[in-house]
């Protein structure tokens, strides 16, 4: 009796192992399974950057907050914009008052603006007179404010009709007519005074 060899018939789950068209197919699920890469070196520069950003903006707000929170004027002076002005209450030469100034730290008044101007005026005694540190030192109407500021004829407040005499040399401010104004004087004359200085900041 003749051998009989039965051949039985397996499927392959996984798919044909043999060279045939379908070869390419299973590397497909390889090439979706591999993670994608654009610029593997972005996230590692992204924190460091914004990190530094970070700690930019909280420095200037911190040194913000410090220049208007902390900023302040010595006691009895009076605050307005960066400078602290101090109102003196005995009547000297002017430069008896320079010099006393210059021992708080400060200088005679300079006036820059009409808003200083209104600021010192709203808070003279109307009675008084007040040196403030303008002059003319060789009495050749040449102008000169203490700390060197350029004097300039556009940011002035003479009362009408002067200055008047080139024999008086230094500045005042007084009041005539309702209205505050400067008016030359001389220099030896006993008049109250406005010291100025910049505003502290701790």
């Amino acid at each position: 009796m003749a051998s009989e060899i039965t051949y039985a018939e397996v499927n392959f789950k996984n798919g044909s192992k043999s060279s045939g068209t379908n070869s390419a197919s299973p590397a497909a699920p390889k090439e979706r399974t591999t993670p994608h890469k654009s610029n593997p070196g972005f996230p590692k520069l992204l924190y460091p950057s914004l990190l530094i950003l970070f700690l930019l903006l909280a420095i200037s707000f911190c040194i913000a907050f410090i220049e208007k929170v902390w900023s302040c004027c010595p006691k009895n002076w009076r605050s307005f914009s960066s400078k602290c002005y101090f109102i003196s209450t005995e009547a000297k030469s002017w430069h008896e008052n320079e010099e006393d100034c210059s021992r708080m730290g400060a200088h005679l008044l300079v006036i820059n603006t009409k808003d200083e101007q209104d600021f010192i005026t709203q808070n003279l005694n109307e009675r008084f007179a007040y040196f403030v540190g303008l002059s003319d030192p060789e009495g050749q109407r040449r102008w000169q404010w203490v700390d060197q500021t350029p004097y300039k004829e556009s940011a002035t407040f003479w009362h009408k009709g002067e200055p008047s005499d080139p024999k008086e040399r230094c500045v005042m401010m007084n009041i005539r007519y309702s209205n505050w104004g400067w008016n030359d004087i001389r220099c030896d004359s006993l008049q109250m005074s406005v010291c100025e200085m910049m505003k502290i900041y701790l």
